[in-house]
């Protein structure tokens, strides 16, 4: 009993550190443009779909991962440009738009690839001994690839010009105008960093869950909570929550059903926004 509730706790941190990399896209799309996308989990079905689509028709699941977010880049661009941007002084408008984004997106693959499930062959066979039990070592892959994803991100977000630039708009876009920043292609490039972010957590979950038009569902309200009690707009508060929460999951899985499990988790962030109203991590550095 102990080694499967270890097990269910690994699978929650695997799982948590995945979702950290879709969450933190949400996060930076939110604290940079204020627009609170209820398309951000289809972006991560479309990655699961392009991941496996392109692995079945290169033979090569390494291939599609790298060339599943430079798409994300491409669709977040012209996305931001024709959707985003021009509702982009109206938040209420955004959520309208991006909610029919969504709703496009699903009719949209599930006219292409159909309504039923599929699944992806793991790129990487065999088991490991862990806890008493044999687990499959693309999870522990996928957790690992993941971690070096999201240190990567805040790397690029601390050393670099442009990660600068993208933190000095979050702080003061005014400011940042006045300095001589192009604050409108910095905006264009954030919402196409999230929006790949969340494509390159699809092609890493493709083998672990299942593909099919309706997988962001489920995404995305798990998304925002990590977001809600990781702090909006706290980067580095999203990320722990994501794994923490999933983790909670894991953990309450062993004893009642999945459902109930999700239960667990809103009573928690409930809880978390009565006694902390800006979020768990709210004091920490943004």
């Amino acid at each position: 009993m102990n080694e499967f509730v270890l097990a269910l706790a690994v699978n929650g941190l695997v799982w948590g550190l995945i979702i950290a990399l879709i969450a933190l896209g949400l996060s930076i799309i939110f604290g940079l443009l204020d627009v609170i996308n209820m398309a951000h989990g289809d972006f991560f079905m479309l990655g699961t779909v392009g991941g496996l689509a392109i692995a079945v028709s290169t033979g090569s699941f390494w291939l599609a991962l790298l060339i599943v977010p430079l798409i994300g880049l491409l669709l977040g661009a012209a996305i931001e440009w024709l959707v985003i941007r021009p509702t982009l002084r109206q938040a209420s408008l955004t959520i309208v738009t991006t909610f029919g984004l969504s709703m496009i997106i699903q009719e949209t693959v599930r006219a292409t690839y159909g309504p039923q499930p599929r699944r992806m062959a793991a790129p990487i066979d065999g088991t490991i001994p862990l806890f008493g039990i044999d687990y499959d070592l693309y999870r522990i892959a996928a957790a690992i690839f993941s971690a070096l994803c999201l240190a990567a991100f805040f790397l690029f977000l601390n050393r670099t010009k442009i990660g600068t630039w993208i933190r000095a708009v979050r702080h003061d876009p005014e400011t940042a105008t006045s300095l001589g920043i192009p604050v409108a292609q910095i905006t264009a490039f954030t919402f196409a960093l999230g929006t790949a972010m969340a494509l390159l957590g699809g092609v890493i979950a493709a083998p672990i869950t299942t593909v099919e038009f309706r997988t962001g569902i489920d995404i995305l309200p798990f998304c925002f909570m990590a977001v809600i009690i990781g702090g909006l707009g706290n980067l580095q508060g999203t990320v722990a929550a994501a794994i923490m929460l999933a983790v909670l999951e894991g953990l309450v899985t062993s004893v009642v059903d999945p459902t109930t499990a999700r239960i667990a988790s809103l009573a928690f962030m409930s809880a978390v926004l009565l006694l902390r109203p800006h979020g768990l991590f709210s004091g920490a550095t943004r």
